[in-house]
């Protein structure tokens, strides 16, 4: 997965045209071949290959002869992308949100740093051939009211304190900050839960 963070780039994958190239090319494909499938002028697609290109979210992978004619195979950089929230900033948050750790806007603002970090090290790593150190736990729970929603919160926060207590060491040679991130938000409703009468 890429994450993209140029509001430059971000406007490529806003383009219909262009995400429906991106997803053909997970595989290796050329302006004439896409063009033959898509019943398209080849002209146009190579435009819209060119400004991939230029973006960075296809690359050459070969060139062949045909004829008098050279044909470039291209390929998508990343099998999926996202865009990350900081691309639109601060965009329709207010301070006072962005301080209410209860808000969906204080959520998706560490849900964006979170995107930040993780595919930096992620980008790291992979330049170096090396994996990065990650945990992720989901569960999904019906709270029967929203003071047993609260309760659950106050003992999440009450177990997550004193395992930080527990197994944080400043002073740790060679120790590495790990951040933990939890979040709770609405669960989008089932294909089971829609079909129930």
């Amino acid at each position: 997965m890429a994450v993209v963070r140029e509001t430059s780039r971000a406007a490529h994958l806003l383009d219909p045209m262009r995400v429906r190239l991106l997803q053909r090319l997970a595989e290796p494909g050329s302006a004439s071949t896409l063009a033959r499938d898509l019943g398209l002028p080849r002209q146009r697609i190579n435009y819209h290959l060119r400004e991939l290109e230029k973006a960075g979210f296809v690359e050459l992978v070969e060139e062949r002869r045909k004829g008098n004619c050279v044909e470039r195979l291209v390929k998508a950089t990343a099998r999926s992308y996202l865009i990350s929230p900081e691309v639109l900033g601060a965009l329709g948050r207010t301070h006072e949100e962005q301080q209410d750790r209860f808000s969906a806007n204080y959520l998706m603002a560490a849900a964006a740093r979170l995107l930040h970090d993780v595919s930096e090290h992620a980008a790291k790593a992979a330049a170096s051939k090396k994996r990065i150190a990650t945990l992720t736990l989901e569960a999904e729970i019906r709270f029967a009211s929203a003071d047993t929603r609260t309760a659950f919160a106050e003992d999440l926060a009450a177990a997550i304190a004193r395992l930080a207590a527990k197994y944080h060491d400043e002073s740790a040679p060679g120790g590495r900050a790990t951040r933990l991130l939890i979040g709770a938000y609405p669960a989008a409703p089932s294909r089971r839960t829609k079909e129930q009468p």
